[in-house]
Parts: C-alpha cells; sequence; structure tokens
C-alpha cells in the first residue's frame, strides 16, 4: 500500500518450531503480511514430545481476539472440563467449577503449521537455525523460542544473565487410553517412597499422565536404571488402580528433573526471547505452552503498536514480566508443595484435598467456595470448624493460654521510645489494635539492655521505668479489651545495633553516640559501614543470658501473656544460629548443634523463670535467602530443638540476617518454610510474610500450613482489621467479640445512595 509506513521488524528469523515459535510467526507475519518470516526447527514436523496441552480461557481469549482463525481452529479439537478428582488413600474426592481446556500437543503443531503455510512463514524443519548472532546480521528481528535448553540463551548468558535452579523431584510425561472427565492427582505411597501422579484428558479418550516423586525415590526404586519402556510399565504397576490394566505409553519420554528459567533480561540488540528460552513454570500449575503462546501475543501486539524495535521489545517485556513473575511464583509454591508431599498425605482426605488445591496460594478459601461450597462444607466439617464460622475464628491453645482466634499482631519496631521506656504512643498503637479484635497483640522487639538496642528508639525491660511503662500497657489492654492477649519479644540488636532511627537510614550507623556492639564473632553487618562488634567471651554470654533473664522477669511482673525469644533477623541470637555470622571455633560454633548451643542456652534461662502456665515462642529465620547461609532443611532442626526444649509454638520469618540475601518475594512467600516446621518438627508454628487477606488467613489454617497467622502491615492500614475480616464475612461470633463502646460501628456503612 502506498504511504504505509514499514512494518517493524521487516525480516523476522524464529529459532524452534515448538507452539511458542510457531504462533509468533503466524502473528507476526498476520499483523505484517510483507514480512519475510523464516522459522528452524531442527526436528521433524511430526516429532513432538509430551501428549496434552492446557490452555486457560484467559489464553484463547487472547488467541480469539489476535487471530480467529486459529481461535476457531482450536476450538473445534479442545476437550473441556470443570473437575479435579483427589485420590488419598483409596479415597476420591471431587471439586467442581474449575475450567479446563486441552487439546493434543502433535494436533496443536499441526494447526499451527498449517496456519504458518497458509499465511506464508517458511517452515524450515529438520534444519539446525544458525546461530542467533549470525542470524541477528542478516534480519531485523531474530525470536529465540528454543525451549529450556536454549542455545541462544545459553551463548549470550552475559546478556540474558539467566539463573537456572534444578529442583528436587524427577518427573516422566507418558499417555494412556483411558477416558476421564477430571483433572486427577493420586498418590502412591510405595516402599521406596511417595510418588504422585498427574493426569488430564486431551481428546481421542486419551489422557496425558505424569509421573512424579522425589530424585531418592526415584532412585531408590531403581528407576534411574530403567529404559523408556521399562520406566512405562513399572509407572503402570505403581498405579494400577487407576489405569485398570491400560498401559502407559512413552514418546521419547524420559526422567527429567524440573528446572526453573529466570533471566534478568529478555532481549539482547534485535534478540528475543519467548517461552522456556524466557521463563519455566512447573507443569502442576498449568502449561508451558500456556506461557509461550501468551509470550506470542504480546510480543506481536507491542511490534505492531510501537514503531522502534527497541521501544517494541522493552514494551514487551514489561508488560509479560509481572505475569509471568506472578505464575513463577505460584508455580514455586506448588512444586514445593510437591517436593514436600511425604509430609502431607497423614492429613484427613479432605483436608488434604483442600491443601492440594490451595498450594499455590492462587485459590483460596474464598475462591474454592464460590467454585464448590459444598467441598468446601465437607473440608470444614472434618476439621471441626462449626458451620458459620470462618476458620480464622477458631480458638487455639498454647499452653495455659487459650487465643479466641487465629490472628496475631506481628512484632513491628516503632523507634518511638525515649531511654528505652513506651510512651503514649505505644499505648494508643498496641492499645489500639488489642481493641481491634486480633486474638494475641505481640510488642515490637524490646531489649534486653541499652547495648542491645536496635536504635536510640527501642522499647527495653533492663530499668525499673520500663517495667512500670509497660504495666500501664498491658492493663489497658486487659481491661478494655478482655479476651485479647498481649505478648512480649525480647531480643538483642548484635551487630545489628546501634543504628539510626529506621526513616533515617535503616541499618546506618549512628552520626554521633554509638555504644559498642557484641556478636558471635567480628563481623559488620555492612562491612567498610557498620561498627565491627566483639565476639562474645565467656563472661559476656552469661552477662547476655543473665540480661533476658532479667528482662523475662520483668516482663511477667508487667503482666504479659506470652514471651517470645527473638531468634531472628541477624539479631544476636540468630547471629549465632547461621553459620554466615556465626566463625567461632568453640563450643558456640561449627556444626549446627554447636551453633544451637547458646540460642537454647538462652531459651532454658528463660524457661526456667517465665511461668509455668504463660507459653513462650521463638521467632526464627527459616532461610538466609544467601549461599551457604541457614536454609530449609536447618530451620527444621532449630524447630524441632527449640520444641523439644519447651518452645510452644514456633513463629517462622526469613532472612535479613545479611545485607546480601537475595529474598524470593510474593504473596505468603513464608509460609511454606512454617508449613515444613509444623509438620516435620511437630510443632505449632505462626506464620508470616505478606500475608495480607481474612482470605489468606482462612485458606492457611484450613489446609493446615499454620495455626497462627501474624500480619504487621494490615494492621498498620487497619488497626481494626480482625473485627472488619468478621464483619466482611458476616461473622458474628465468639471469635471475633466487638468493644462495647464500638458496637454501632460493627457494620460496614454505605458508600453512597441513589437518587
Amino acid at each position: 500500500m502506498t504511504g504505509a509506513p514499514p512494518a517493524v521488524a521487516g525480516r523476522v528469523a524464529v529459532i524452534g518450531g515448538g507452539p511458542g515459535g510457531l504462533y509468533a510467526a503466524a502473528l507476526l507475519k498476520r499483523h505484517e503480511p510483507g514480512r519475510e518470516i523464516t522459522l528452524w526447527e531442527r526436528n521433524a514436523p511430526d516429532d513432538t514430545f509430551g501428549f496434552g496441552v492446557v490452555l486457560s480461557d484467559e489464553t484463547l481469549g487472547g488467541i480469539e481476539s489476535a487471530d480467529p482463525e486459529v481461535f476457531a481452529a482450536l476450538r473445534r479439537e479442545l476437550v473441556r472440563w470443570d473437575d479435579i478428582d483427589v485420590v488419598h488413600r483409596g479415597t476420591t474426592l471431587r471439586s467442581g467449577g474449575h475450567g479446563f481446556a486441552a487439546l493434543g500437543r502433535h494436533r496443536l503443531l499441526e494447526l499451527l503449521h498449517e496456519r504458518c503455510r497458509d499465511l506464508g512463514v517458511r517452515l524450515r524443519f529438520r534444519t539446525e537455525a544458525p546461530p542467533a548472532a549470525e542470524l541477528a546480521r542478516t534480519h531485523d528481528l531474530v525470536v529465540a523460542a528454543d525451549g529450556v535448553h536454549s542455545r541462544t540463551r545459553d551463548t549470550h548468558r552475559d546478556a540474558f544473565r539467566p539463573t537456572l535452579t534444578t529442583h528436587r523431584c524427577r518427573y516422566i510425561w507418558l499417555a494412556a487410553d483411558l477416558p476421564l472427565d477430571a483433572f486427577r492427582f493420586e498418590i502412591a505411597e510405595t516402599e521406596h517412597g511417595v510418588m504422585q501422579l498427574h493426569a488430564y484428558p486431551f481428546g481421542g479418550g486419551a489422557c496425558t499422565v505424569i509421573v512424579e516423586m522425589r530424585d531418592e525415590v526415584w532412585r531408590r526404586a531403581g528407576l534411574d536404571r530403567c529404559d523408556e519402556k521399562d520406566a512405562a510399565e513399572r509407572c503402570g504397576a505403581y498405579f494400577a488402580d487407576f489405569l485398570g490394566g491400560r498401559p502407559l505409553r512413552s514418546n521419547q519420554s524420559a526422567w527429567t528433573a524440573f528446572r526453573t528459567v529466570v533471566n534478568e533480561r529478555w532481549s539482547h540488540g534485535n534478540t528475543v526471547l519467548i517461552g522456556d528460552a524466557a521463563h519455566t513454570a512447573h507443569f502442576s500449575i498449568g502449561s508451558g505452552t500456556k506461557l509461550a503462546v501468551e509470550d506470542a501475543l504480546a510480543l506481536a501486539g507491542c511490534l505492531r503498536d510501537t514503531p522502534a524495535l527497541p521501544d517494541a521489545l522493552r514494551a514487551y517485556e514489561e508488560l509479560r514480566r509481572p505475569a509471568v513473575a506472578s505464575t513463577q511464583r505460584a508455580a514455586r509454591a506448588s512444586l514445593e508443595w510437591f517436593e514436600n508431599l511425604s509430609g502431607h498425605v497423614e492429613r484427613p482426605p479432605y483436608r488434604f484435598a483442600f491443601d492440594l488445591l490451595t498450594r499455590s496460594r492462587r485459590v483460596t478459601h474464598d475462591n474454592l467456595r464460590l467454585r464448590d461450597a459444598g467441598f468446601v462444607a465437607a473440608v470444614e466439617a472434618e476439621a471441626g470448624i462449626p458451620p458459620g464460622t470462618p476458620p480464622m475464628f477458631t480458638p487455639f491453645r498454647l499452653r495455659g493460654l487459650t487465643l479466641r482466634n487465629r490472628v496475631v499482631v506481628s512484632p513491628m519496631d516503632m523507634y518511638s521510645a525515649r531511654g528505652g521506656t513506651p510512651g503514649d504512643f505505644h499505648l494508643v498503637h498496641l492499645g489500639a489494635r488489642a481493641l481491634g479484635g486480633a486474638a494475641l497483640v505481640m510488642t515490637e522487639m524490646v531489649c534486653v539492655s541499652a547495648r542491645g538496642r536496635i536504635t536510640p528508639g527501642c522499647t527495653g525491660l533492663y530499668a525499673p521505668e520500663h517495667e512500670e511503662a509497660w504495666r500501664r500497657i498491658t492493663g489497658f489492654v486487659h481491661e478494655q479489651a478482655p479476651g485479647t492477649a498481649i505478648g512480649v519479644q525480647l531480643g538483642h540488636s548484635g551487630r545489628k545495633g546501634s543504628t539510626r532511627l529506621m526513616w533515617e537510614g535503616i541499618d546506618q550507623p549512628l552520626p554521633e553516640g554509638n555504644w559498642p556492639l557484641v556478636a558471635a564473632s567480628p563481623l559488620p553487618y555492612h562491612p567498610g559501614v557498620s561498627q565491627t562488634p566483639e565476639a562474645l567471651t565467656a563472661a559476656g554470654l552469661a552477662a547476655v543470658r543473665d540480661d533476658f533473664v532479667r528482662s523475662a522477669e520483668a516482663a511477667d511482673r508487667a503482666g504479659f501473656d506470652l514471651l517470645e525469644l527473638h531468634c531472628a533477623h541477624g539479631y544476636l541470637l540468630s547471629g549465632f544460629l547461621s553459620p554466615l555470622t556465626n566463625h567461632r571455633d568453640d563450643a558456640y560454633g561449627g556444626t549446627l548443634a554447636g551453633r544451637l548451643r547458646y540460642p537454647l542456652e538462652v531459651f532454658d534461662a528463660v524457661r526456667a523463670v517465665w511461668p509455668a502456665h504463660k507459653p513462650m515462642t521463638v521467632r526464627v529465620s527459616a532461610t538466609d535467602w544467601a549461599d551457604g547461609g541457614t536454609g530449609a532443611d536447618d530451620a527444621v532442626v532449630i524447630a524441632r530443638a527449640f520444641a523439644e526444649h519447651g518452645a510452644d509454638a514456633i513463629d517462622v520469618s526469613t532472612g535479613q540476617v545479611v545485607p546480601d540475601e537475595r529474598p524470593a518475594f510474593g504473596r505468603s512467600y513464608q509460609v511454606p518454610f512454617a508449613d515444613r516446621i509444623r509438620h516435620e518438627a511437630s510443632v505449632p508454628v505462626i506464620a508470616v510474610g505478606a500475608i495480607s487477606s481474612w482470605d489468606d488467613v482462612n485458606s492457611l489454617i484450613l489446609a493446615g500450613r499454620a495455626d497462627l497467622c501474624a500480619l504487621a502491615r494490615p494492621h498498620l492500614y487497619d488497626p481494626n482489621w480482625t473485627l472488619h475480616a468478621a464483619a466482611d464475612q458476616g461473622y458474628t461470633g465468639p471469635g471475633a467479640p466487638w468493644p462495647a463502646p464500638y458496637r454501632a460501628g460493627s457494620r460496614k456503612p454505605p458508600t453512597g445512595r441513589s437518587a
């Protein structure tokens, strides 16, 4: 057309003939018929691996909008279903309302081949693509859709900066000629360990069957020594009841350890990654094909709407990265749940099924109730939850203390004390949250000595005036918010002390008036910036232990109902636990048992003076989020040790031990650590970390991943968070009573009126 602007990327090379590469080629050609597009695929056109492909309604909607012809072809082939079956020790439980669509991978490729040929894309099968750098010199755009083992990504790793994480399970893709009307999860508890099966229909009376298990189970079963045929036969034997005598068949199937791919950048010059080359997400939450097709849709749209190639590639990445990151967080939660499946199978059938269905945090208690209210009611009945009572409003007992619900106001440093003494601010802050309905309100970290403060604004319990001030606060809570418990968190800053108030420069040394620091080892928190602490000697260890004891005695006299020992976040006791901060060569260093010695000595000394009827908890950092640091396996050992010494619950946080940590932030991102500790260490846990909604709390409690949920920022935003959660759910029972002066406001006010 005369006068039409030239197409962005007039000459395009596509490396890889999977669904993502094919659909990107088709869309780019459809948007600009004048483009010259060539696709290289090293395999034959009818070669494919795996069997069925699952696509979401969201993905199909994108295809319908971008390419009605492909959508119409897909719609004729799709198999749809709504149900999920969970088989637990011979009991099959069905949950409905989920919505799935799938078709055979081979048929999907055929449809995309036809579409590319119709549009004029040149398809070169059985041909290895030239290197991306060579193609980039002769083409305007190179689309690298060359999969999880991408040669393009690996060749240019300095540009894309990939991180590849191999996980603990082995899995194999198989199929059976078995008609299914539901997605199916089934467990086999064998002499070698737990194995799991994921199965779903994909057309023609056939179903995809994925068998997965921990690497050590795979090896104990001898599956590492099986060829393709033997592997299918052995897996068929483990799940013989499900198959009903039908064989499992393979298609160049091989055992694989799933690899999560993350890239810091998705483009380099005129080369761009899509699909598994750019990112992967575990199959238990969806399909890599789904993500690859969505990448193709986004890339083609950005190239159509953005006049310059660099801007288009930037827009593509900005558009897709948040959605992919969200999917990868959910996928990681899901794959870790399956990695630790042996810790879940002891749950009763309905709670096991609920735990499985909500494992990724994308399906929640409220969401699942909308899909299948009867199923959720059965889960709640099995758990003994009274009808009409949200799980978060059931009571929980710790030693002699019964909490009326499962909500905790998490410890939050306020940096507003003077000389360690809490004042009116703390009375209003803690008092308001006690009136707001939470069962337990925790203080910030209360320091056991002046030298144990983090900042000059930190509270303490090392002087008579501190005790008196705290008694005023606990008295208010007990008198004005009856039924609400208040707990004290005792700690010592260690190497992270003598710093400015948070809003003046977090972890930065004071400009003047610094006090000397002590720690497990003489290692500054920020080398070259922070003060170097003195390593505690035997006399220093005894003195600090005695400081904790005196503060615990004062906390009892001040009227606290619960005491938490702070062994997390890089403060003094945490500094003993982590190998990154404890380099001692005496009895208090070295092995984990040695690193545990001093925190346990402090715990024992405090437990000895803390009244027997009052509970005592311990906050730990379950991982340092840093190479060579404390990890999830260590956290279980640490938690078990404290439980054996009398801890009534473990408050499971993570990180803040070293400044170069790399946390995997996300919704409820610390909960899997709490879940694992709860089941492997057999101790109640308090879950914390980006738990922000009452739906999250209900989900975690009902699934059995946590006993209590501690929320921080939500209680800063809304001191009455718990009462409002009750109102939002229409709950008026004993788990969330409104204070008498507030009862008139127990119904949400109208937001406006129509004329």
